[in-house]
């Protein structure tokens, strides 16, 4: 698979993310494709994040942050294990800057490396494909 979208915003993608609550990516998973290339590049299938964020409304979305969470750890590992060098997502990193850094829009910050890693992630997939990124 050829990976397209190489360089998201990350922190901005965060700050609109957390001023509509989570009902931006309840759009962006879908229909930018980022539920898909994750699931690719993850090789599995993942719970649709519109599940996820239902979940979540009854836990005051610790649920969510949980979910997020443990895909950011698997991509952390999927980076470690194509050679790229850090500092990359990990379940702490989303899940701190979340929890304990909530009213310094730690939710960006989180959400920021979190695109960081995906996007160096898929560049250099697209490298080994024979694709410049």
């Amino acid at each position: 698979m050829r990976y397209k979208h190489t360089n998201r915003p990350g922190f901005l993608l965060g700050f609109v993310d957390f001023f509509t609550a989570g009902l931006f990516f309840l759009m962006y998973m879908p229909l930018g494709g980022l539920q898909d290339e994750l699931e690719c590049i993850l090789g599995h299938r993942l719970m649709p994040y519109w599940k996820a964020y239902l979940l979540g409304i009854p836990t005051l979305f610790v649920y969510t942050l949980i979910w997020m969470a443990g895909i950011s750890e698997e991509l952390k590992t999927k980076a470690e294990e194509l050679g790229i060098p850090g500092p990359h997502t990990s379940w702490w990193h989303m899940f701190g800057w979340n929890v304990f850094g909530l009213l310094l829009m730690g939710p960006a910050v989180a959400t920021m490396r979190f695109f960081d890693t995906l996007n160096r992630v898929e560049k250099k997939l697209n490298e080994g494909a024979g694709i410049a990124g």
